[in-house]
């Protein structure tokens, strides 16, 4: 009980404001009373909303919305108001100038459905539907079984075009340099630079994913394959609202998700708060051949037990400053903790004194703190689309990981090899500040903007290890560092867009600049250090690029209702190096092999072209495009000698990321949404591509062409008994690099649910990689070594989850007055 008494004091004044107004002072407490049903069917209808606006202040407003039976029971003062009873997809019942001057009884107030805005209504509710703008397709999540229990990286995978390997890595058309973004903005909720926050964040929190494969100007230019932005639910609905989840499953997990909402017509107060708990154990083979060293041959058998416990909140609230402008304020905080095991068995083959037997345990603890601060300033200056938003953001990340390794013989005898300590301290700052102008112009519309982003990464990394002649751990010089990376991005653009009949086009120019800054410290000497990467490297580096990233998005529509469309981009992008990619000092996964920064490696620039088109009849919607991407001085990771071995003769692999000078990239796509019946949905999607590079590193020619695809289906049916069963299959066709082929791979998910307790609450359940088929096997070979490999992520799972909703329509149509279709700030509409 005492540590649910800071909860208490959480929600203790939401709880008190969600019990209505007090009595008024200035006049008689009245209620008004009412019930609403459907014309045609007689039904009650559930979070119908009715409004109350004073005649005399119309800044005045108080309402609430109905009960299961479709009843109302608002209290207020008496006095002159406007009222009305709203329900989207409906038509609006009015009353206007109406003197409430005691306690009133409207009735039963009947509605009709509004013809134009039916099929609205079931988009938002059930179906996954996609809609295409100028620069994007917008996929509106639906219902999806799958990922209930899941989380958002899980619900990325079933996206048309986007692809989530088995190591969580998210591409976009078979490219992995794809920037993540939240509600238009980098995230901490999207991770610093990786994907590991979304493994951790509830699939539930998804309203739509924008594909933005052709981005305009107001993006920044950051990601040569495209932008996914996450748009995540907003509860739009009058009073005290939200919903809560549990979930349990095998391999062991369990997590829960309260989603709760104060929504008045004066302010917003928003809360998410998640804890969870995975047990996701996952296995790697490896059978290595080699052309010196001690061995000939090396076989690695991999365990890896993961157990993961996170908390996430965010909390926030948005004040209505006027009619028209909000500011909204909010604090997002995750931490998390891991404890991870991984044992590898090493069979070596070949040596001078016989085959020998190794076993390799690594304990890994993590704990990873983040949080962020927003303020939002948004002025709508009328309703037609004039407006003005300010962003102020800052975001922090402390990671720390502490591994204990051992390696010991367990064959021919059991001396003990190597012993290691490893400290890796990752600090992370990001400062954010954006404006955004928005001016329309009959058909036209004009924007322009500026965004500045200011991140630092402090990466100190040392490694002890044991000296088996004193007994005594000695700090390994090599490879202790700390690394300072800056990276500060300062843009403005501005765009134009117009509309003449069925034809529009949207053109932006954006100017860059941005400073990738390097700092090493070490309290070593490191006069070797040009010896291991190169004469001409340096670890201590300022670089400045200044650049200019045009953007040509047109649409033509066939017809006036948009049922029709084909539409052209072009972009300028760049791909910006990371820090773990320039950080020169190596990292481990196993003594054998290693990953290295390049700190001279420099930005990819890439043009892309895309040709999309869009075709919907009654039950289908048909989309597809081609596309074509030059990027230069793209990267790539080559596999290379050290010159060194292991204290037991084993030759040691470096992995390098390199600027592999071209690559030129073609693909095509297609999806099908199809809806024969109320009771059966069917969805997929088809992707194609093939990419060439060329370049020459130390000597070595490391060009290739590679062609490659992945496929998607997905199938809904609406049992008896109000049981829904849907089924999620992927395939991802065989692909290969200079050096390494990689075999195709197949997942099938499964899920049934069940709504019960009058349709407020959901009982589901869904298995995940069906078939334990999600397995990445993959070839390398060079002229020093060659190696099969088979890893697997995450083994089957088994999840059961259970959602109640109170005071929240289940189909989430949003709430009063909808909201004009999802279209994001400053976006002009063809």
């Amino acid at each position: 009980m005492k540590n649910s008494f800071p909860l208490l004091l959480l929600f203790f004044p939401i709880i008190i404001l969600a019990q209505g107004p007090p009595p008024n002072a200035a006049g008689e407490t009245i209620n008004i009373t009412g019930q609403v049903i459907d014309q045609e069917t007689g039904e009650p209808l559930e979070y119908a909303t009715l409004v109350l606006q004073s005649v005399t202040d119309p800044n005045k407003i108080n309402g609430g919305i109905t009960d299961g039976k479709g009843r109302f029971d608002v209290g207020t003062t008496a006095g002159s108001y406007n009222a009305s009873v709203e329900y989207i997809g409906y038509q609006t019942y009015q009353v206007p100038q109406e003197n409430f001057s005691e306690s009133t009884d409207l009735g039963t107030i009947s509605l009709q459905i509004a013809a134009s805005e039916l099929e609205g209504v079931e988009v938002v509710g059930e179906k996954t539907t996609v809609e295409v703008r100028l620069d994007k397709k917008i996929y509106n999540i639906g219902k999806d079984l799958t990922t209930s229990g899941a989380t958002i990286s899980d619900a990325l995978n079933n996206v048309p075009s986007v692809n989530v390997d088995v190591e969580g890595a998210i591409s976009l058309r078979g490219n992995e340099n794809v920037r993540i973004l939240i509600n238009g903005k980098p995230s901490a909720l999207a991770g610093f630079g990786s994907t590991e926050a979304l493994r951790q964040l509830p699939a539930e929190a998804i309203e739509k994913v924008e594909v933005i494969t052709s981005p305009s100007a107001r993006y920044d230019a950051e990601g040569t394959a495209g932008i996914l932005n996450i748009v995540l639910r907003k509860e739009k609905t009058l009073g005290f609202n939200g919903s809560v989840t549990a979930n349990i499953g095998y391999p062991t997990r369990s997590g829960i998700t309260a989603n709760v909402n104060l929504r008045t017509d004066k302010y917003n107060i928003f809360n998410t708060t998640g804890y969870n708990y995975r047990d996701a154990p996952g296995n790697a083979f490896f059978d290595n051949t080699y052309t010196s060293g001690q061995f000939d041959r090396v076989i690695e058998d991999r365990i890896y037990n993961r157990r993961d416990k996170s908390f996430n909140t965010n909390l926030g609230a948005e004040y209505f400053i006027t009619e028209n402008s909000s500011v909204t304020g909010s604090i997002f905080y995750r931490t998390s903790k891991d404890d991870d095991l991984t044992e590898n068995t090493n069979r070596r083959f070949g040596g001078a004194e016989g085959n020998s037997t190794t076993f390799r345990t690594e304990e890994e603890g993590e704990d990873d703190d983040s949080y962020q601060i927003s303020l939002n300033y948004v002025n709508n200056f009328n309703d037609d689309g004039h407006k003005l938003t300010a962003d102020l953001q800052y975001s922090n990340d402390d990671e720390l990981k502490l591994s204990d390794i051992e390696e010991r013989f367990t064959q021919p005898n059991t001396d003990l090899i190597e012993m290691e300590d490893v400290f890796e301290n990752e600090k992370e700052n990001e400062y954010l500040i954006q404006a955004d102008y928005v001016l329309p112009m009959e058909d036209a519309q004009f924007e322009a903007g500026y965004r500045g982003t200011f991140e630092q990464e402090i990466t100190d990394y040392r490694v002890s290890t044991l000296n088996l002649d004193t007994g005594q751990f000695e700090l390994d010089e090599g490879l202790t560092n700390k690394f300072t990376f800056n990276e500060n991005v300062q843009a403005v653009y501005s765009q134009y867009g117009n509309k003449f009949g069925n034809f529009s086009f949207l053109f932006g120019l954006r100017l860059e600049h941005t400073q990738l800054k390097g700092e090493l410290e070490s309290p070593f000497d490191r006069s070797d250090f040009e010896e291991e990467i190169g004469e001409d490297v340096l670890a201590n580096f300022d670089k400045k690029y200044l650049g200019l990233f045009p953007t040509l998005n047109l649409i033509y529509e066939f017809d006036e209702e948009g049922r029709e469309n084909v539409s052209l981009g072009y972009n300028r992008r760049i791909n910006r190096p990371r820090s773990w990619y320039i950080n020169p000092f190596p990292s481990r996964s196993s003594r054998t092999n290693i990953f290295q920064g390049n700190p001279d490696l420099n930005p990819a620039f890439s043009n892309t072209f895309d040709l999309g088109y869009l075709k919907r009849w009654d039950k289908l919607t048909l989309t597809s495009s081609i596309y074509y991407q030059r990027e230069t001085e793209s990267f790539s990771r080559v596999q290379e000698q050290t010159g060194q071995e292991t204290s037991d003769g084993i030759p040691i692999i470096r992995s390098l990321p390199i600027n592999l000078a071209t690559e030129n990239r073609y693909g095509a796509e297609a999806g099908a949404m199809y809806n024969p019946t109320k009771w059966l949905r069917l969805n997929g999607s088809f992707n194609i591509y093939k990419f060439s590079s060329e370049g020459v590193y130390n000597g070595i020619d490391y060009g290739t062409d590679n062609s490659s695809w992945f496929a998607r289906f997905s199938s809904k049916v609406n049992l008896p008994a109000k049981i829904e069963w849907q089924t999620n299959a992927f395939y991802r066709g065989p692909r290969n690099t200079a050096q390494t082929e990689t075999k195709g791979l197949f997942g099938i998910n499964l899920a049934f649910s069940k709504d019960i307790l009058n349709d407020n609450g959901t009982v589901s359940m869904n298995v995940n990689d069906l078939l334990n088929s999600f397995k990445r096997e993959s070839f390398t070979q060079t002229d020093f070594f060659t190696s099969r490999s088979e890893f697997q992520w995450r083994q089957r799972s088994f999840v059961f989850s259970f959602t109640y909703r109170f005071n929240q329509p289940k189909k989430r149509n949003g709430g009063r007055g909808g909201d004009g279709g999802g279209q994001e700030e400053g976006e002009f509409e063809g």
